[in-house]
């Protein structure tokens, strides 16, 4: 399947910043891609190239096989966008901007009204369309930047920090309509919500200092965590030592680590060698010499974790 989002060695520089340093990825129908750096990683610098907003100093950007800049105006018609802070005519109201975004896109009479309708109810704007813009809240505003985005029902959708503002409830309602939308479309989600990865996207890419540090689902990820996989058991003080050493012998156990629990236990750790799922192992362990646990469980990763070990640029 041809992807409909495809970068090869974009670069960016500004002044003495190089701000983008060759990015390439490519992104098909279907995926949601989580675009995720520390501040200054050249998130939004990448976007904007992606978009046409910004031109490279070297490399290409295409949307369904249209170059964004010797063919903008093919790339951009199948194209929705969410910038950074969802900018919008402030003294308009939801309905006015929505109805002019339909109109410069070419949609008059009824279709623009259907088009306005389905956006308004995508993007949960029914109670907000006749209140001015600069008045809404943050969240608001954030969704009438997304109700724009998505009017015109394109093939790509690029959202850079789509639920930022939003409450928890905004948060979700914006969730479901990616995962509603993702299956007819490619899209790339830029976020600092480390959860919204988990939640929302197939696919996660990191980069830092301009630079694709790593590339993989969210369980790839997750797997670069030290304790991912780890088993957990919690046992009285007087059987720790003997079954740490048990433990220890493992064949898919690299080591084992423990801590003073309460109540006069203790809590050992057995990390996974490798790719190795330790559980079957320490659990037959615990049956067969017949120690009494109070507690055993497979640890998951955190990808706050991950995130902090695989880059290196100093967050202001």
């Amino acid at each position: 399947m041809a992807a409909l989002i495809e970068t090869v060695g974009l670069q960016k520089t500004f002044g003495r910043i190089r701000a983008v340093d060759g990015i390439s990825l490519s992104v098909e129908k279907g995926e949601v891609l989580g675009f995720l750096g520390p501040n200054g990683a050249g998130k939004s610098t990448t976007m904007k190239m992606i978009t046409g907003f910004l031109e490279p100093d070297a490399g290409t950007a295409r949307i369904c096989g249209f170059d964004v800049l010797t063919n903008p105006k093919a790339a951009k018609s199948r194209l929705g966008y969410v910038p950074e802070g969802a900018p919008a005519y402030a003294d308009m109201t939801p309905a006015s901007f929505l109805s002019f975004i339909a109109e410069i896109r070419g949609y008059d009479g009824n279709d623009g009204r259907t088009r306005v309708t389905a956006a308004v109810a995508k993007a949960g704007l029914g109670g907000v369309l006749d209140q001015r813009i600069e008045t809404l809240s943050k969240g608001f505003k954030r969704r009438v930047g997304i109700a724009q985005a998505i009017l015109h029902d394109p093939q790509v959708l690029i959202m850079d920090e789509p639920t930022d503002g939003l409450d928890p409830n905004q948060k979700h309602h914006i969730r479901e309509l990616i995962r509603e939308m993702a299956a007819h479309k490619a899209i790339i989600v830029s976020t600092h919500i480390l959860e919204e990865v988990e939640a929302v996207c197939t696919r996660a890419v990191v980069i830092d200092k301009g630079r694709i540090v790593a590339d993989g689902t969210a369980e790839d990820l997750l797997r670069r965590a030290p304790n991912h996989g780890a088993v957990a058991v919690r046992v009285a003080r007087d059987k720790a030592e003997a079954l740490m050493k048990a433990m220890s012998a493992l064949s898919s156990v690299i080591r084992v680590e423990t801590a003073d629990g309460a109540d006069g236990t203790v809590h050992l750790r057995a990390l996974p060698k490798g790719t190795a799922a330790p559980l079957e192992q320490v659990a037959e362990l615990v049956r067969r010499e017949q120690i009494s646990v109070t507690e055993i469980y497979v640890e998951r990763g955190k990808l706050d974790d991950v995130f902090r070990d695989i880059t290196t640029s100093v967050q202001a």
